[in-house]
This record gives C-alpha cells, sequence and structure tokens, in this order.
C-alpha cells in the first residue's frame, strides 16, 4: 500500500494561490492514479481533479476549471494541486488519494492522506 502526506495549506486572502503538495511513500507511486477531493464544512466530499499514472491525463471539477491545475512528478512521488484565483467557496479540507487502478475513471481511491487546511478570506 501506499502512505500519503499533504502539505501547503493555509490562509490566503481571495484571488490569491496556493500550492498544495502530496508525498507518497510504500509502493510505487507511478502505479497510482491521483487525486485531490476537498470537504468544507457541513458538505460532502468532492472530486477536486484527478490525475492518470503517467500524467497523461487529468480530470476537474467544473468549479475549479481553469484555475485549478493537477501535475505530478514520479521521480519525486508527489503531486501537486496549484490553485490560482481562488474564492471564499475554496475554502475546504483538501485530501490526496490514490487509486491502484493507474487511472480515475472508475474512482477506486483506496488509500488518503490526513488533509490539509484550505482557508480563502473574503
Amino acid at each position: 500500500q501506499v502512505q500519503l502526506v499533504e502539505s501547503g495549506g493555509g490562509l490566503v486572502q481571495a484571488r490569491g494561490s496556493l500550492r498544495l503538495s502530496c508525498a507518497a511513500s510504500g509502493r510505487t507511486f507511478s502505479d497510482y492514479a491521483m487525486g485531490w477531493f476537498r470537504q468544507a464544512p457541513g458538505k460532502g466530499r468532492e472530486l477536486t481533479a484527478a490525475i492518470n499514472w503517467s500524467g497523461s491525463a487529468t480530470h476537474y471539477a467544473d468549479s475549479v476549471k481553469g484555475r485549478f491545475t493537477i501535475s505530478r512528478y514520479n521521480a519525486k512521488n508527489t503531486v501537486y494541486l496549484q490553485m490560482n484565483s481562488l474564492t471564499p467557496e475554496d475554502t475546504a479540507v483538501y485530501y490526496c488519494a490514490a487509486d491502484p487502478s493507474g487511472n480515475y475513471y472508475y474512482r477506486q481511491f483506496d488509500y488518503w492522506g490526513q488533509g490539509t487546511q484550505v482557508t480563502v478570506s473574503s
């Protein structure tokens, strides 16, 4: 299995940017598709962005298209989420997750990090 640790969260003003990182350890990182989920207070967990094992395919929620970019650097066992033009509606706990199928189409995200808080002030 794989262990995941997120970092990079914090407090930012509206229209600002943050970059989240998720470091993986354990089994071969490049075997996994990776996803970033978020959960705002009182809401369900939402798949925000996903990337396949090679980085050749990505998926974004409509709410973040054009503002967020997911990327991965397999040599460093790390996946990133670059978040630009942040709004208060982006405030949530952000979780990194790994899908051992290598593709995100079936949403088999079996492994999760502990989450990192992102707070966007108006």
